[in-house]
């Protein structure tokens, strides 16, 4: 029992029980609903092309996330231009990335927010080209990509 005793008469004694000791740590209690964890790039990918995720809310995911980007022997992007408008391959995993460059590719891995900042104008970006759920964003989806993040960000 943690506390006191419920029965205290006049003259008895309380008695505390002592904080166990758990893994966290002396007297640390794990919390009964952990916090949940954000869904993955690739989750919230799913997510959005199966409709099962707003516009905004998949930009939230995409800005906090890790994207892998295949590169060259000089620093930036890598870009394709055999498409409508040149786009740049990204990938939400290492595994995406290696499926279309290849298991000794060289890449660099940033942010989503990083991608919206850096991404030169002009170009558009795809999303795991070679996976199930491939997503292309065109320039014009990047510019609107970019204006949402500085809205949520300078109001």
């Amino acid at each position: 029992m943690y506390g006191y005793d419920q029965n205290v008469g006049a003259g008895a004694q309380q008695q505390y029980a002592q904080p166990q000791q758990g893994p966290g740590g002396y007297g640390q209690q794990q919390p009964l609903y952990p916090e949940p964890s954000p869904p993955s790039l690739a989750d919230a990918v799913r997510a959005f092309t199966t409709g099962q995720l707003s516009a905004e809310d998949f930009q939230q995911v995409f800005a906090t996330s890790k994207v892998y980007c295949p590169r060259g022997d000089n620093p930036g992007f890598l870009a394709l231009h055999n498409t409508q408008q040149p786009v740049i391959p990204m990938f939400t995993s290492l595994k995406e990335l290696r499926r279309y460059a290849g298991k000794e590719s060289k890449y660099f891995v940033i942010t989503g927010a990083e991608v919206i900042d850096l991404l030169p104008t002009g170009y558009g970006f795809v999303l795991d080209m070679e996976g199930e759920h491939r997503m292309v964003f065109d320039a014009k989806a990047v510019e609107q990509m970019v204006e949402f993040a500085m809205r949520r960000m300078y109001g």
